[in-house]
């Protein structure tokens, strides 16, 4: 499975966009390495100040691992993975309530063995199809979500910026100025400003890039009137001496994963819910951040492609001590911008990452924590949803901002674990809320506005003007829940009171829980005892769930034989049935006789002399038809119209892939045929006996030479005929009516 996402041969023209993608990912490179090192920083700060290097450290090989790895697949080929807030913020929430139980060496590989779990759940992710259902969470949790790391993140970086004492409430140090670092203040400050104004200043040097600098050199600036500044020992401000020697960072690796022999089950299992709301929110934000390039670039990424080179990378940056990451919303774009076109633009900017690393690493022990607090409090600044709050004007979205008020409020006052639990339950809400907007109930129409394809003769068509208003249909549409079924009883109480037969057409229902059952027990119920009947109609073979409805009918009771339910095919086989039962109650129901009619019988030919019936019996001919037999089929060469002595015909509209379309069906006396008969074309329907059926057929030729010879009494039957057609297309004309006015 993962070979198949990764046989993908390069984009035609690679060679020649190789300056524009090196371009791209060194300008990305620069935006997403100073937050790669603050966020590495801000994950492993809880552990304790001496853990800000090993923090700083594993942001470099997050945004090397990252970049490097995670573009191979090339899902979104202009998309740059790095550490991000969102990581930073779930990592360092988690760390701190590690570092209460373990020992910071301990906390340490706990917080790895949560990457790596996160990496391996996109990975699968990836593998099933998950990259189109995680699109579908809602909004307004998606929004606070981020909202709320956004929260955290200013929390966790405003005592870094004002240096208070370790360990110290976040909202205690805020409201003891006496308490803050002169020093440290200034540094923040101006590397804030440095970002916050570098739009304005340059669109060639990356914010981040600008607000480090701009940091630093006030860092030296403070040193002059502050000496203790200019060492490394025992400096609260600066990240600190990083490991030299590559031997001792790859020993102090390899001791680290020699540990997770120690790791039990139950370990793994408490680890197991963070990595997941991991997963979720880099997955997430990843795909985020490819439909906004998508929109920018005209172009289509792969989704499953994609969260499977995050997970890749992910797991490449965890084996070798990284922090996490996604597809960042900042590099990315800056990377589109100058130029990137492939996924080569990734990956090279995780090799000028590894690049850096290796040539500054000394470097980097004097980078300000400040000044990464700065820039980390810009970046939650710019991440937190202030346009949210225009959801509080308006009615309708007032719910949508509870939603993602309820995330944040979680997320800092519990944690984000919490937040993450809060988040799928109002998704839930917010779907059977939706559901619960829209009617279940596609159509409403009543029987006096819509008949059977049945055609009746004059006599049962008047009977039923006064009885089929006791017929009410109801095409239903969507999933029968609990969160529907009240609003669907509440719809048709009024009709149970004042009709006789419900029928519910559930063709285009999606699902139905135990609850909707139990609810049409109790129209079945209310029915009965008016003497009534509920009638289901076009059941749908299997629902998109697998689930066989009719047999689910079965097994929850809805359908046996104590109970007063019919099912049907579809809606005109459930129509005539109703209107069968209300004529045959009335005494109106006309039988069908076994014994064929005369012709003079025949209602076309009702009313006309002896001597001109015996002149057309002599152009006509007898056939008869078993059950099931076809009497013509659609492309047919005939111009034959036929007579019904006997029987029912059904007239069947054939459809490609599908059961034929239903268009009448017709009974003793009645005539079909027509359309051929006059215009001399092939049959356009098919014609199958479903009873054993006697017919006259009187053909073009024969009636044409008959009328030569008695041209009044052929004008007599072209004109009956004509005025048939003219009455079934009348009622044809009503049931379009009445279907496009429901």
């Amino acid at each position: 499975m993962l070979s198949s996402f990764m046989a993908k041969e390069p984009p035609p023209g690679a060679d020649a966009s190789l300056p524009s993608d090196a371009w791209g990912g060194l300008a990305a490179m620069l935006v997403a390495l100073p937050q790669a090192l603050a966020f590495g920083v801000a994950i492993f700060a809880p552990l304790g100040t001496q853990y800000a290097a090993e923090g700083a450290i594993a942001g470099f090989i997050g945004a090397s691992a990252l970049g490097i790895v995670a573009s191979l697949p090339g899902g979104a080929p202009r998309l740059i993975s790095s550490p991000c807030a969102p990581a930073a913020a779930v990592m360092a929430a988690l760390a701190a309530h590690l570092s209460v139980s373990q020992p910071p060496q301990q906390a340490a590989l706990s917080l790895v063995v949560t990457a790596l779990l996160c990496a391996a759940l996109q990975i699968g992710y990836g593998a099933v199809g998950g990259g189109r259902l995680i699109k579908y969470i809602p909004y307004p949790v998606v929004t606070g979500y981020l909202s709320g790391v956004a929260v955290l993140i200013f929390m966790s970086q405003a005592p870094k910026l004002l240096v208070l004492p370790e360990g110290m409430d976040v909202w205690t140090g805020l409201a003891s100025p006496s308490l803050w670092s002169g020093p440290g203040l200034i540094v923040g400050l101006t590397a804030i400003a440095g970002m916050a104004l570098a739009p304005l200043l340059t669109e060639t040097v990356p914010g981040p890039v600008i607000g480090l600098g701009a940091g630093l050199a006030s860092y030296w600036a403070a040193s002059l009137f502050w000496p203790a500044l200019r060492t490394l020992q025992d400096n609260a401000m600066v990240v600190g001496p990083l490991p030299v020697a590559a031997s001792g960072f790859w020993s102090a690796l390899a001791e680290r994963w020699s540990a997770v022999k120690g790791l039990d089950a139950s370990r793994f299992k408490a680890l197991l819910m963070p990595a997941a709301t991991l997963s979720i929110l880099l997955s997430v934000d990843t795909l985020k951040t490819c439909v906004v390039v998508d929109a920018l670039t005209r172009s289509r990424h792969d989704s499953d492609r994609t969260l499977l080179g995050q997970g890749m990378g992910n797991f490449a940056s965890a084996v070798l001590g990284g922090v996490p990451g996604a597809g960042a919303m900042g590099p990315t774009l800056v990377n589109v911008n100058s130029g990137g076109r492939t996924r080569l633009s990734g990956v090279l900017a995780g090799s000028f990452a590894l690049l850096v690393f290796l040539l500054a690493k000394r470097l980097v022990a004097w980078i300000p924590l400040p000044a990464l607090a700065g820039i980390l409090l810009v970046v939650a600044w710019r991440m937190f949803d202030r346009k949210s709050l225009a959801l509080l004007r308006k009615r309708s979205t007032i719910f949508d901002f509870a939603v993602s008020a309820t995330v944040i409020v979680v997320a800092v006052t519990v944690d984000l674990i919490a937040a993450a639990g809060a988040g799928l339950g109002l998704a839930a809400l917010l779907f059977i809320r939706d559901l619960m907007r829209g009617t279940v109930i596609r159509r409403k129409i009543y029987g006096d506005h819509l008949s059977s394809r049945q055609r009746r003769l004059p006599a049962e068509r008047e009977g039923l003007k006064a009885l089929s208003s006791q017929i009410v249909v109801c095409e239903l549409q969507g999933s029968l829940f609990f969160g529907t079924t009240d609003q669907l009883f509440t719809e048709i109480e009024a009709d149970l009171k004042t009709r006789r037969f419900l029928i519910l057409d559930l063709k285009h229902v999606q699902s139905v829980d135990f609850t909707a059952v139990h609810m049409l027990k109790q129209i079945e119920d209310r029915l009965h005892a008016e003497n009534g009947r509920l009638i289901l109609c076009d059941l749908p073979p299997s629902l998109p769930s697998g689930k066989d409805l009719e047999a689910y009918f079965g097994e929850v009771g809805l359908v046996k034989p104590r109970r007063f339910v019919s099912i049907f095919g579809e809606l005109d086989a459930a129509l005539e049935w109703a209107e069968n039962r209300l004529l045959e109650e009335s005494g109106q129901l006309l039988p069908h006789s076994p014994v064929p009619l005369e012709l003079h019988e025949i209602d076309i030919m009702r009313g006309l002399e002896a001597d001109a019936l015996e002149a057309f019996r002599s152009i006509l001919q007898e056939s008869s038809y078993e059950t099931g037999q076809r009497v013509f089929s659609r492309g047919d060469a005939g111009d034959q119209v036929y007579f019904i002595r006997k029987g029912q015909v059904r007239i069947l509209l054939p459809l490609e892939g599908r059961k034929g379309h239903h268009i009448a069906t017709l009974g003793r006396s009645d005539f079909f045929g027509e359309v051929a008969f006059l215009d001399r074309g092939v049959r356009t329907a098919d014609a199958v006996a479903i009873s054993p059926t006697t017919l006259f057929s009187l053909s073009r030729a024969n009636f044409d030479g008959f009328s030569r010879s008695k041209p009044e009494l052929g004008a007599i039957l072209f004109a009956r005929i004509a005025r048939a057609l003219a009455v079934r297309l009348r009622m044809a004309d009503e049931d379009l009516r009445a279907l496009q006015e429901a």
